[in-house]
């Protein structure tokens, strides 16, 4: 993996401590995908003649998305908060990778085209664990240098794995600050975030990709 491309302060990492070191209560475990089906999951697209089982399938214990449409699945459930979120995902070997992301805090719809209002956790190819603001606000260390409009840069290059190989995404939320993971590598950091709670969703956005697990434990 290379180093971070931004330095951090210390008052940076000191904060983070307690994020990082947070374990949730055992028990409680909700897997939002059961391996099975989207029972508990709402098609969210502006093309109102293509249903959820057109983009969206499993097989095998594993989620496919072909991303043709966009669009995205919401938790039925729009309350969450405080919780960490472990997201397993890969693009298909021997494929060119592509554009996805988990929308927290999603709420109010067409915030801002089909995306609901939310803050993204980036997994396209390459730029895993940036930050996409959609009608909302927050603030990252250095952001004369990170923030590119609505996009808030993450911290490291090389934290994926190769296309074929799962990848392992850990969204720890606890009241306005998140903070993001990829295969253990610290990504990102969001403080003074605008919202705090509300559904969990992920994206149909241009390209094939797989899930296997979408996990969610509250935290104390």
């Amino acid at each position: 993996m290379t180093k971070p491309r931004f330095s951090l302060v210390l008052s940076f990492v000191f904060g983070l401590s307690g994020m990082l070191s947070a374990k949730a209560p055992d028990g409680n475990v909700q897997e939002l995908f059961n391996g099975k089906d989207l029972e508990n999951w709402t098609w969210v697209t502006e093309n109102q003649d293509v249903k959820k089982e057109d983009i969206w399938s499993v097989k095998d214990g594993i989620l496919y998305c072909q991303g043709t449409v966009p669009g995205y699945i919401r938790t039925n459930n729009d309350d969450y908060r405080d919780y960490l979120l472990t997201v397993e995902w890969r693009w298909p070997e021997g494929g060119s990778g592509g554009n996805n992301g988990v929308l927290l805090h999603s709420s109010t719809p067409n915030a801002i085209g089909v995306w609901p209002k939310s803050i993204e956790a980036q997994l396209g190819s390459g730029n895993a664990g940036d930050f996409w603001v959609i009608g909302t606000e927050l603030d990252v260390p250095d952001e004369t240098t990170r923030v590119k409009g609505r996009r808030h840069l993450n911290l490291t290059d090389g934290s994926e794995n190769p296309f074929g190989q799962w990848n392992r995404m850990e969204i720890t939320c606890r009241g306005d600050e998140i903070v993001v993971k990829v295969n253990d590598d610290l990504v990102n950091h969001a403080t003074n975030c605008s919202v705090t709670e509300g559904a969990i969703s992920l994206q149909s956005e241009g390209a094939l990709v797989e899930f296997r697990k979408v996990e969610l434990k509250p935290l104390p």
